[in-house]
């Protein structure tokens, strides 16, 4: 078991706030919970570093792309030593122009949060890294259903 760390609603916040700038694909509206310094390593392998930068690539990127949305379910927050935490989530894609997700988009997000001090959490590293599961097909099935159940209607 891991151990949960004390700060698990501002850094869960930091990821929703993220997968929610993205899906309105904004820039800006990514770029906001990261550091100055902070990274993102996305699913095709891109680095964009520093918060000005990840915006601008970001709104150039959402310009010229139609991008998939995310379905996230964070899956652990835990300290990595003194205001470091790692965050550890399973996320989906829904293609443009469709309303189910693709199991080829499936990816493992882990998000880097430090302590800019006084509980102010900041991301310094992103990344997305693809999740195909070839040896275990039947987790990639039930990653597929567990987020399909998050789309379902309320």
């Amino acid at each position: 078991m891991t151990q949960s760390h004390p700060y698990d609603a501002q850094i869960s916040a930091l990821y929703h706030q993220f997968i929610d700038g993205w899906n309105r694909r904004s820039g800006a509206a990514v770029a906001a919970g990261f550091a100055d310094d902070g990274d993102i390593i996305g699913f095709d392998g891109s680095h964009h570093r520093g918060r000005l930068s990840i915006a601008a690539d970001l709104r150039q990127v959402f310009g010229s792309h139609q991008t998939p949305a995310y379905v996230g379910v964070v899956r652990s927050v835990r300290p990595m030593a003194e205001g470091v935490a790692v965050l550890l989530a399973h996320a989906g894609m829904i293609p443009a122009g469709s309303s189910d997700f693709d199991p080829d988009l499936h990816t493992v997000h882990t998000l880097v949060a430090v302590d800019e001090g006084g509980g102010r959490w900041r991301i310094s590293l992103f990344q997305s890294t693809p999740a195909g599961w070839h040896q275990h097909p039947e987790a990639r099935e039930a990653l597929t259903q567990e987020l399909r159940g998050l789309l379902a209607p309320q």
